[in-house]
């Protein structure tokens, strides 16, 4: 990837088109989805797109530099279905900037989503009680206050379907419960009215936009998905969120605005630059090292605990007494004087830009930003009096009803104190960053930016920048985030078309998948050819294993490439087993059963006896040979014919001499003498009487040593064990027979095991 002049920039200002393009990702979406033109999926997307209308109408307003500006923020997931056809959806929205309300035509789209007339109708009341709140005013004597012309409390009352009085009464007082369970009614002051009637306008349009939002999930949200009958559920998220603002006068709105930008901005520098770098490192490719600021420390200014200004900020409006926003600026200067990125006019009081006991600065890494600290505390408490939570709640509509379920709560059921503003807005951003952190997947930013940034000029040779278009993540979803890279536009002196943008951007996309597509190209041809190579090789050096008298096994194998490791093994393996069959199949078949055993033997002990006897023939009845027991075989040849008569064995497994031991350290002269079917113990000083008879079936197992003694102990499942000392026979005394012994018993077992299965088998 070229990295070299690429422009790391902020995230996008208020009017750069992150929502106009947001909405052409989903139109595109749409667009090249479902080709059987199903109903089922083209009413999924007519909804998707017509949300966009209804958001838009109730969460944006005019600005300064914009006239359709977003004032929330917007993450919609889109579900597809194996087929890749959208199937449904869900929408969360950030911090609805609630100071100011729109009206536009929206009837048409609210039919389609499927709002009922019930419902619409609703939202009209809602913002018509909103229009009159915001111009109700209040007037006082003496002795209280009043509210001038009852004629809108009338008004709102039949909009809200409450009662006027309730309204009156929710207007001028404020119940509250004493520490003894008592209610009293607590008369407003013309501010503290003032302020509630604003709470209340702020909230009704908060409650408003929320129920939108939940009422357009209910319509898209995936019902019964199974994953086993509808195949696995992708997701691609889109974020609209507001862009970084820089006003003349920044308050509240803007400082969580723009802490909002700091976090995502710290997202994409984990997800695009430390990880990308990281990955580059690990996988030795080279690169030019690109340094780039870490805002962490902005962050925690904001957001650390006991010491970010968030913290100070409920500190202040938490605290008992009056507290001002001069005196909450007095502690963020005590606390954060120290902090680099922190500034007021206290502090240095030679910068005349800020004002005394009112701005503070921060350096965000987009540029300095100065805020004026009037309004903070009150915007930040947000408070909204349980009157009216209940006065709502009381309402005959059940629409407005569902909007305000806290309502249901008792004065004296209201106990604990609400999660700040700040603090409700930090809490859903970093839901958000770690939402968008956790998906399993490549992100790609996309940059809107309309103006130059501070100490930033916008690049006017547009060969020299470069995107970098994602992180080699791979994840099981896909996470489309509209923020911001560097641009790669002119600066806007160019008067250039959004048409003659889509196009620029559709070419830099084309080049792009060209370029990507040579790379893969490119690396599937050297693949093939390296697993040629070694192929190639392979053969070379094995072309001549029939004639070698090993037939290969001193041949040295090539070390295979990466892409070859599992069939590399797997061709050793079938060699191994060529040369095995080249070996064997020159045996005769008489010679079968000692090879077998020696296999056995082989796989039991070798690497624990030095010598066990491999290297020669393998005769197993020794006491019938008569080179190895010349004087008494006849003897036993006797006795061996009588016992195959009497208990109708098949074939001696071993015979030979040894001595038993007994637990008193006596050894006595006996012969063994192994069937398929019993175990013997002779006497051979009695023409090899049978002393012992065990069933072949008792036994479980054998213990040799690992010295070159001739000790073996037959174990049995009655506890009967024998411990035996084989003894040499007469001719050969120094042959070691308990390999024999171990090798002839297994392979017995062995055979003896795969013919009861294939019995089963059958």
């Amino acid at each position: 990837q070229k990295t070299r002049g690429m422009d790391i920039r902020p995230p996008c200002e208020s009017g750069a088109g992150k929502t106009e393009a947001s909405k052409y990702i989903m139109e595109y979406i749409a667009a090249i989805t479902n080709p059987s033109q199903r109903a089922e999926v083209e009413s999924v997307k007519k909804v998707l797109l017509k949300s966009n209308c209804v958001l838009e109408a109730f969460g944006n307003a005019k600005t300064n530099r914009n006239d359709n500006s977003s004032r929330f923020g917007k993450y919609m997931a889109i579900n597809l279905n194996f087929n890749g056809d959208p199937i449904g959806g869900n929408i969360n929205n950030y911090l609805l900037e609630k100071v100011r309300t729109i009206h536009k035509a929206v009837l048409s789209a609210l039919n389609v989503i499927g709002f009922s007339e019930e419902e619409i109708h609703s939202i009209y009341r809602i913002l018509g009680t909103i229009l009159i709140l915001g111009n109700l005013q209040f007037e006082t004597d003496s002795e209280s206050v009043r509210v001038v012309g009852m004629g809108d409390v009338s008004h709102i009352a039949e909009l809200t379907s409450t009662e006027p009085d309730n309204v009156t009464k929710s207007l001028l007082y404020r119940t509250v419960a004493t520490g003894g369970g008592e209610v009293i009614e607590k008369g407003h002051s013309k501010k503290e009215a003032c302020f509630g009637r604003d709470a209340f306008t702020k909230a009704l349009y908060e409650r408003l936009f929320g129920w939108i939002v939940g009422r357009i999930n209910a319509v898209i949200e995936v019902k019964d998905y199974n994953p086993v009958l509808h195949g696995k559920n992708t997701v691609i998220g889109v974020l609209d969120i507001y862009g970084f603002e820089i006003f003349d006068n920044n308050s509240f709105e803007q400082f969580c605005i723009n802490y909002c930008n700091e976090k995502l901005q710290q997202l994409f520098i984990q997800l695009i630059l430390c990880q990308e770098q990281d990955e580059y490192q690990r996988e030795g490719i080279i690169w030019q090292h690109i340094d780039y600021f870490n805002n962490q420390i902005i962050v925690d200014l904001v957001e650390q605990p006991h010491q970010g200004i968030i913290s100070v900020l409920d500190e202040a409006c938490l605290s008992v007494g009056k507290v001002t926003d001069t005196v909450c600026l007095e502690s963020m200067d005590a606390k954060l004087g120290q902090h680099p990125h922190y500034t007021s006019r206290k502090l240095t009081p030679s910068d005349k830009t800020m004002e005394f006991h009112r701005d503070f600065r921060i350096r965000h890494y987009a540029g300095d930003v100065t805020y004026s600290i009037e309004g903070f505390l009150d915007k930040n408490k947000d408070p909204l009096f349980q009157d009216f939570k209940r006065l709502i709640y009381n309402s005959s509509n059940p629409v407005l009803k569902e909007m305000w379920p806290d309502g249901q709560l008792s004065i004296t059921e209201v106990t604990k104190r609400p999660l700040t503003a700040a603090t409700l807005f930090k809490n859903s951003i970093v839901a958000l960053v770690e939402k968008l952190g956790c998906k399993v997947g490549a992100a790609w930013f996309h940059t809107c930016d309309s103006n130059s940034w501070p100490n930033q000029p916008a690049p006017r040779n547009m060969d020299n920048v470069y995107l970098m278009w994602g992180t080699s993540c791979t994840f099981d979803c896909v996470s489309v985030t509209i923020t911001s890279l560097s641009s790669p536009f002119p600066p806007p002196s160019l008067p250039l078309s959004p048409s003659l943008h889509q196009v620029w951007r559709g070419a830099l996309a084309r080049m792009r998948c060209q370029r990507m597509r040579s790379i893969f190209a490119i690396m599937g041809c050297y693949k093939r050819y390296k697993v040629k190579v070694h192929l190639w090789e392979v053969e070379r050096r094995f072309a001549n294993v029939r004639n070698m008298a090993d037939y290969g096994k001193s041949v040295e194998w090539p070390t295979p490439p990466a892409a070859l490791t599992q069939f590399h093994s797997i061709t050793q393996q079938l060699h191994r087993r060529w040369r095995a069959w080249q070996i064997v199949k020159n045996i005769p078949p008489s010679d079968m059963g000692e090879v077998r055993a020696k296999v056995a033997a082989l796989g039991a002990l070798n690497g624990e006896r030095k010598d066990w006897g491999c290297g020669r023939p393998w005769e197993r009845d020794y006491l019938a040979n008569m080179r190895d027991c010349h004087r008494s075989s006849s003897n036993f040849i006797l006795l061996s014919q009588e016992l195959r008569n009497k208990d109708e064995y098949n074939q001696v497994i071993f015979s030979g001499f040894c001595r038993k031991m007994n637990r008193f350290n006596k050894s006595t002269d006996r012969a063994l003498l192994i069937t398929d079917k019993h175990i013997y113990k002779l006497d051979p000083e009695k023409q090899f009487k049978v002393l012992k008879r065990l069933p072949l079936e008792l036994m479980t197992g054998l213990s040799v040593t690992a010295g070159i003694d001739q000790m073996v102990a037959l174990h049995t499942s009655s506890q009967d064990d024998v411990l035996l000392y084989i003894q040499r026979g007469e001719l050969c005394p120094d042959q070691d027979r308990i390999g024999e012994l171990v090798g002839t018993l297994i392979d017995h077992f062995t055979r003896l095991v795969a013919t009861v299965k294939g019995c089963w088998v059958g």
